[in-house]
């Protein structure tokens, strides 16, 4: 192999623009780390230059904020020798004394404590005495064992020398009471020179260490220590007496700091706030175990800190002061907000009032520098934990902070809402408003202003005040709503301002923030009237209604007849002689239509739904009748006030979840009333809004659909779906048929997500995705517009809802027509296949996926009696792994990870996100962390690791291949790869909420306890279902049998059918005994209406019809002859051997049946998912063979179709195919129809 030929470096500009005089050697040098430190002084000691900024410094015997100016880096070498003899307190616990001297005008400063000597004792690995070591060698600590809990300022093994390496001399002596020895060496020229060692004797038990040395002044451009640098060392040392406390008695040039507790430091700086003209600040003090001392006090609008690590001075503070802060924000906050509802207070609004000290010991700290102005180490790391009282927080929360805050956020608020206020004027423009002439006027009072549902309402609003006189017009104002107003409750100002319903109705009104009314006087208008829908939204408009007037001006619901609502019909019932019944409940109307027993068919019923439904002339009429549509609302008391809350209030859930737990289904409000109190209007009005708003948003257990899903399974039913049609056209289908009351878009949505079969998805979808429904790259909102798809029933979702089981399900009725029942009955929980998610009033749900084969098999368990085995989350087609956690109480947590595969020693390959992260989000990070690459504000990565990455994949499949540097691949693998690619996310099955079967809402711990409570149930509707089959086909041989009796009859002329009246034949028919079977005896299929009779005949005084014997006088001609007794005469005995094996079969064979055969299904769908795969496989080629990057085909987009192996289960398949769930009812006995003479010979 030839060998590779060297490259040539590009040229840069450093080459280009080298100097030319310069040798190689003089370009690229080496240097010791001593050289380096003396050379880069910045990256250990902090920057050289002066700085000039405020700070606090000690003078005079105080504590003073000034400016100063200063070289950090002196400070720092101070400081680390200061630390030093701090840390020997937590070595040392016998040390007492902390003596320091500054010399300014010798520039000399020494460090004295008198905790245990260095030992002096020669290091038998590096061969010198301890002491050198540690002060004179680079790199040297007794630090370096994380594994051991140290609460000492040191640890890199820099510390003292860099204070060596920055004086010209450097002296440390140290007496070792253990060894008996003293120990003194100089240092000098930066650390470049050092005299031998002097030891001498000590008594046993002397111990102490002295540090002292003259900076090199000339390195910080100083030519003496001056003024502000002293006075910020002696500051430090004031602070040393603050950590250390009462046990340590700290000196500064011969004089005790009167400083003997961290409480007594604090008040150095409360006193020097006092000092510049305000109050001294309170201060609230709390020491928590033997590692933490806090001390909080209140600032004028701006955050500070004086915080310790390890006697550190952190004057950036970090996680140690966030940790405490963040319990004082959080208590403040909520008190604040509890007080104040609407103040819309943050933590960092109560953050900017505190001024927070603390001291703490910290375990192994870690700083975001060697300089150790902040705190990074995580909270978890600390070895202590920080708990503040409830004590101590309620006394900071009862200081003059809340008022603080409270008048900040009113003044806020105020300031703000003030700017939307409404005047009593009679002009306003306000768009789509139709003033009162009146309005604003000396008639104000008068005039009512009507807020409509909408532009259709207004039309009707106007139409209706048109037809009063013209006087009374002059006092009616019509404004619209857009859709439903905000909850005014809880919402910050910002919403409220920008809201410009709100602004409108202000202006409409002439209300004014904050006001109290005791009268409407200065109002535009004196009564305001709701007319909204008589539905279950616009129950919910009107209570959003009166939410935003009792927030802000609650004295207005106090005011006799200022609001109203306006009603209109829900149901009219017009009589064939013109007379017209109007009903504004549906109870009030059931129970007139209960009364009216067989006279029904004399009235004709019409349904109000919206306001839009009644005429102009209608209108007109309902305002000429306005006391019987006006009602007047009435504040009877604070239990009003309290209503409203718990409906409204985010701060109510617990309570609002018993107020929905005690809602009976019948609960409504009376129309008849006059007067409606606002408590009634809540609790039987406003409680159905509620109620229907949580069953949109959380499943039913037993079939695991929503009202909007389950409306189109039965639709689906209703129209046998095989044959695909576009989905808008379904949904208008749906919509038609199932009295669905929402937009059409919205069902078309709920359309797309039934047939939706990526992963993440769907398990099984019952219905099929025939076009672009949807995929994984951003969770399915990539589907086609509703008109370019088309969708069907799926071939499986019979065999989940076989129709044996349509005639045994609870029908509703809506306005007079057949609609879905209360719940499908599936032969497995679907709720577990498919999953669930759902946020609705009270309550929220999230159920993940479970595998159906999981369940069938759970299923067989409980048919045997044994127990359960615990399932698992799982999604269809997901190639990762979902791994049990901890389990709790009431649910467990999984972990889901992705798949990511090291291909190279710098290539990754992720083959799967986990479950529900789509790949474009997925995509977009990747891109956040790649070198060069810029978000959509033009900014590049803040921390880049990735070098480059490529997407392969298609809509079902994910391939990334990345790219990293050889030490960023070490870095990740160390880390995880997992963690670090964000390829782990988690589940919980904490918030599993369904309703059960009688309609209560429920909270379930675990899957196994869904599975549990729908067997018990299923297996009920397989007994009903075995009932129901044996009725109808016993009821089918009855009509074999008269069928058979009647040709007879006719043949042997016992019976002559020509020539004669139907009355006489159905007389004849009747005496003679045979059935009558009326046609609405039929079973009703997936819910269809029953057929209407053909005639209206009247039943003679045995309640037979002259239409309940069509079936045998239907019957042609040409059929009454022998053959066709002997055709039926097999057929009966056909059917009745069908009956036999049906009696014969219990309701557990029957289940085990309809699984048999849905295990079927899953075996041709797990088929199809293979085929799939196996052909996206090959038309990708080998992109995913090698290391690098390589182009691979788009896949197609696969055919989402897979044919079902039967259609049905019926009786028929399951007489072919039960032998062996009949050989153990059995047991070997012989089929009895064998034993029976056939019904041919009977007649003949």
């Amino acid at each position: 192999m030839a060998a590779a030929t060297k490259k040539v470096p590009l040229a840069t500009s450093n080459s280009v623009n080298m100097n030319q005089g310069k040798t190689i050697e003089e370009t690229y040098q080496k240097k010791s780390q001593l050289e380096h430190i003396l050379l880069r002084p910045d990256t250990y000691i902090g920057s050289i230059e002066k700085h000039s900024q405020t700070l606090w410094v000690y003078e005079d015997d105080k504590i003073v904020h000034r400016s100063v100016t200063y070289v950090p880096g002196l400070y720092k070498i101070f400081d680390e020798i200061l630390v030093n003899a701090a840390d020997n307190k937590q070595r040392d616990p016998k040390m007492d004394s902390l003596k320091v001297l500054i010399d300014a005008e010798n520039n000399l400063v020494s460090v004295y404590n008198n905790g245990d000597g260095v030992p002096v004792e020669i290091h038998k690995e590096e061969g010198v005495y301890v002491p050198e070591l540690i002060f004179g060698h680079l790199l040297t600590s007794s630090n370096y064992d994380d594994a051991e809990k140290k609460t000492t300022g040191g640890r890199n093994g820099y510390g003292a020398k860099l204070t060596n390496i920055f004086s010209t001399e450097f002296v440390i002596e140290t007496a070792d009471g253990r060894r008996q020895k003293r120990y003194k060496q100089v240092f000098s020229n930066n650390m470049g020179g050092k005299s031998e060692p002097m030891i001498t004797k000590c008594k046993e038990g002397e111990n102490w260490t002295k540090v002292t040395f003259k900076p090199d002044l000339a390195k910080f451009s100083m030519s003496h220590l001056e003024e502000d640098v002293v006075a910020l060392m002696k500051k430090r040392v004031v602070d040393m007496a603050g950590c250390l406390g009462k046990t340590v008695k700290v000196e500064l040039n011969g004089s005790r700091v009167p400083v003997k507790s961290f409480q007594d430091y604090v008040n150095l700086y409360l006193n020097s706030a006092s000092q510049l003209g305000s109050e001294r600040p309170k201060s609230f003090y709390e020491k928590v175990g033997e590692r933490w001392e806090v001390c909080v006090s209140l600032t004028e609008g701006q955050f500070q800190q004086v915080s310790f690590v390890n006697s550190i001075a952190t004057i950036k503070g970090g996680t140690h002061v966030d940790y405490v802060t963040n319990q004082i924000t959080n208590y403040v906050m909520n008190a604040v907000n509890k007080k104040h509802k609407n103040s819309n207070i943050k933590a960092h609004n109560v953050k900017n009032y505190l001024w927070v000290f603390v001291n703490c010991l910290i375990d192994n700290p870690a700083f975001d520098s060697q300089t150790k102005e902040t705190l990074t180490l995580r909270q978890s790391s600390f070895g202590s934990k920080c708990e503040l009282s409830e004590d101590f927080l309620k006394k900071v929360a009862k200081s003059e902070i809340v008022d603080n805050l409270l008048s900040w956020a009113k003044f806020k608020e105020n300031k703000e809402l003030k700017k939307t206020d409404g005047t009593k004027t009679a002009k306003v423009n306000v768009p789509k408003l139709e003033d009162a002439n009146e309005a604003g006027g000396r008639y104000s009072e008068k005039c009512t202003l009507i807020l409509t549902e909408g532009d259709s309402a207004k039309a009707l609003a106007i139409a209706g005040v048109a037809g009063l006189s013209q006087m009374e017009r002059n006092f009616y104002g019509v404004f619209p709503l857009r859709g439903k107003l905000l909850n005014v409750r809880e919402a910050t100002t910002k919403q409220l301002k920008e809201n410009k319903e709100i602004e409108c109705i202000k202006k409409i009104l002439g209300l004014q923030h904050d006001k109290q009314y005791s009268n409407v006087k200065s109002l535009r208008y004196g009564h305001l009237m709701i007319m909204t829908d008589q539905d279950h939204d616009g129950s919910h408009i009107k209570g959003l209604l009166i939410n935003f007037l009792h927030s802000f001006w609650p004295s207005l619901l106090k005011v006799p007849s200022f609001l109203v609502e306006f009603i209109t019909p829900i149901v009219k019932a017009t009589h064939r002689n013109g007379t017209v019944l109007s009903f504004y409940s549906m109870p009030e109307y059931e129970s007139w239509k209960g009364s009216l027993a067989g006279n029904a068919n004399s009235w004709s019923i019409k349904y109000y739904k919206g306001l839009g439904t009644s005429t102009s002339k209608e209108g007109k009429a309902y305002f000429q009748s306005l006391d019987k549509h006006k009602k007047d609302f009435i504040w009877m008391d604070e239990q009003d006030g309290d209503a409203i809350e718990l409906a409204f209030s985010k701060k109510k859930i617990e309570a609002r979840k018993n107020w929905l737990r005690q809602y009976e289904p019948g609960t409504h409000l009376d129309q008849k009333q006059k007067l409606i109190k606002y408590s009634d209007f809540i609790n039987k009005e406003l409680i159905l809004f509620s109620m229907a708003d949580l069953q949109r948003s959380i499943p039913s257990m037993v079939d695991g659909l929503k009202p909007g899903q389950r409306k189109i399974l039965f639709c689906s039913f209703k129209r046998n779906f095989v044959k695909e049609a576009k989905v808008s056209q379904f949904s208008g289908y749906v919509s038609e048929h199932s009295a669905y009351h929402h937009g059409e878009q919205s069902l078309a949505s709920t359309i797309i997500g039934m047939a939706q079969d990526f992963v993440g998805s769907n398990n099984i979808n019952l219905l099929l995705p025939n076009g672009q429904f949807g995929t994984r790259s951003v969770g399915g909102k990539d589907h086609a517009s509703s008109r370019y798809i088309y969708t069907q029933l799926s071939p499986i979702t019979r065999f989940l809802f076989p129709k044996d089981d349509d005639g045994l399900l609870d029908y509703l009725d809506e306005d007079g027509q057949t609609i879905e029942p209360n719940w499908y009955m599936p032969i497995i929980p679907m709720v577990l296949v498919n999953g669930c998610e759902g946020i609705g009033t009270g309550w929220s749900t999230f159920i993940p996926n479970y595998n159906p084969r999981d369940v069938v098999a759970n299923i067989r368990r409980l048919l045997n009696g044994e127990m359960m085995e615990p399932m698992n989350p799982w999604y269809r087609g997901f190639k990762g792994t979902i791994e049990k956690g901890a389990s709790k109480e009431a649910g467990c947590s999984y972990t889901v990870n992705g798949v990511i595969n090291e291909v190279n020693e710098t290539t990754l390959r992720i083959t799967e996100l986990p479950v529900r992260r789509w790949t474009d989000d997925y995509r977009a990070f990747l891109n956040s962390v790649t070198e060069g690459n810029r978000d959509e504000n033009g900014n590049l990565p803040k921390d880049p690791f990735v070098k480059d990455f490529r997407k392969y994949g298609d809509d079902a499949a994910v391939v990334f291949e990345v790219q990293l540097s050889e030490e960023n691949m070490m870095a990740a693998k160390q880390e995880g790869l997992l963690k670090k690619f964000k390829l782990t996310t988690s589940i919980s099955t904490s918030n599993m909420h369904l309703f059960d079967s009688a309609g209560v809402i429920k909270k379930y711990d675990n899957p196994e306890q869904i599975l549990e409570e729908f067997f018990h149930l299923r297996l009920e509707y397989y007994e009903k279902r075995k009932k129901v089959l044996l009725e109808n086909l016993e009821f089918e041989l009855l009509k074999l049998e008269n069928k058979v009796r009647f040709i007879l009859g006719v043949v042997r002329g016992e019976i002559i059918v020509n020539n004669r009246k139907r009355a006489d034949l159905f007389l004849e028919l009747h005496q003679k005994g045979f059935t009558p079977i009326p046609k609405k005896s039929k079973a009703v299929v997936a819910g269809a209406t029953d057929d209407k009779e053909e005639a209206e005949d009247s039943p003679d005084v045995s309640g037979v019809r002259a239409s309940d014997y069509d079936y045998l006088l239907s019957m042609a001609i040409g059929t009454l002859t022998l053959e066709k007794v002997q055709q039926l005469c097999a057929d009966h005995d056909k059917l009745n051997g069908e009956v036999d094996i049906l009696r014969k079969t219990t309701p557990t064979a029957l289940w085990v049946k309809d699984l048999e055969a849905l295990e079927m299904q899953l075996d041709a769908l797990d088929k199809y998912d293979a085929e799939a795969e196996e052909a996206r496989r090959k038309l990708k080629g080998d992109a995913d063979g090698g290391a690098g990057f390589k182009v691979s085909k788009q896949a197609p987009k696969n055919p989402r179709k897979y044919k079902a192996i039967n259609e049905e289960v019926s009786v028929e398949t399951m007489r072919k195919s039960s032998s062996s769930a009949m050989e153990k009812d059995q047991q070997g006995g012989r089929d009895a129809s064998t034993n029976k003479l056939s019904i041919f010979g009977m007649f003949l």
